[in-house]
């Protein structure tokens, strides 16, 4: 199946029917009166986040989705059948922007959520409201209101715990299909891999979704290369592996390069706890290695991981070391939710207290 993470379609609601004029009309009864009913009211537009999705390709092939309209009121006081909805099942983790394609509308990274995009138009009066004791037979109706058309955009941001990131060939794909069941495509060239790869990585027990996005190179920010649009996609993990080819001469700068890119690119991705580990040790002899990764830790300012996906070295320690990132991170978010949950329950400040329960 072929990856999309963006998309652009036109949605409108549906119009509500229009209100209806009619009188009884039955033999023997000569002032029968109004009975016109109402129109219908037109269908909603609505998005769901649902599992089992992660590409927005269906929404290549229709762009357009319209919801029904309202039935047009009827005699004899009926009033016309609502309009059906129009749901967009999109995957977990998508935005939805507004046709400027920055203003957020919704952000769906929870299955089943749901969020209106447009309400449908509310249904005409029938002349029976009009009737009143001066005005017996009335004969004017509402028309319905009109359905909402907007163009928005689809972006899917894959959920994902820890995101890879690193040049071209740093051996990102490789270590994925290491550590999980996953399998992009491995080869000796630049971008190699062409859209993000997701797998389960499991270590001591515990598990964790790994993402591997398109590699980037220096201009990445100014469309170079692939460019970094795929950077949203690790923009909600809690932690980045930045893989360094021990194979380049200028470790370095190819670290650099990719810090800059993060840097450039912004969303809080330079601020995103990340370990650094000098990837293909491999391939190189002990004095090498040592060099490498002193330069490695001088350009970085801190500890240097050294692996290789090949050999199995160091591996375990940097899985290790990602799960307890995402651990510190899952517990964070789990006391920030049990705050906010006290602090609602907790009244208004200046707010009447909870009654006292009285003595029985």
């Amino acid at each position: 199946m072929k990856f999309l993470d963006l998309a652009k379609v036109r949605i409108r609601s549906g119009a509500g029917g229009n209100g209806c004029v009619s009188f009884r009309r039955e033999k023997y009864i000569e002032f029968g009166g109004p009975d016109g009913g109402d129109g219908g009211r037109g269908g909603d537009v609505w998005a769901e986040a649902v599992e089992g999705l992660n590409t927005l390709i269906d929404f290549r092939y229709q762009q357009h989705f319209f919801a029904e309209n309202g039935q047009h009121g009827m005699g004899r006081q009926r009033t016309g059948r609502d309009g059906r909805d129009v749901v967009l099942k999109v995957p977990v983790g998508t935005e939805i922007l507004d046709e400027d394609g920055e203003t957020v509308i919704a952000d769906l990274t929870e299955p089943g959520r749901r969020v209106l995009l447009a309400k449908g138009g509310n249904g005409g009066w029938g002349n029976l409201h009009f009737k009143s004791a001066t005005n017996q037979a009335p004969r004017r109706a509402n028309p319905g209101q009109p359905g909402v058309e907007r163009t928005i955009w689809l972006r899917l941001k894959l959920i994902a715990d820890a995101g890879l990131v690193g040049l071209p060939n740093a051996g990102k794909s490789t270590f994925l299909a290491a550590v999980s069941n996953a399998r992009p495509k491995i080869a000796d060239y630049p971008f190699t891999t062409l859209h993000p790869n997701l797998g389960v990585v499991r270590v001591d027990g515990r598990e964790f979704v790994l993402a591997d996005i398109p590699g980037l190179i220096e201009g990445a920010h100014e469309g170079r290369g692939i460019g970094d649009r795929f950077l949203g996609h690790v923009e909600r993990t809690a932690v980045l592996l930045h893989l360094v080819d021990a194979t380049s001469g200028s470790v370095a700068e190819d670290y650099l390069t990719i810090a800059n890119e993060l840097s450039a690119y912004g969303a809080g991705l330079e601020e995103k706890p990340r370990i650094v580990a000098l990837s293909k040790i491999d391939a190189l002899d002990e004095e090498t290695r040592a060099e490498r990764k002193a330069a490695l830790e001088k350009a970085h300012g801190g500890p240097v991981l050294a692996l290789s996906a090949v050999s199995g070295e160091g591996v375990k320690a940097a899985l290790r070391a990602l799960c307890a990132e995402i651990e510190h991170a899952r517990s964070d978010a789990a006391a920030e939710a049990d705050e906010a949950a006290a602090g609602a329950d907790l009244p208004a400040a200046g707010g009447p207290a909870a009654p006292k329960e009285r003595p029985r």
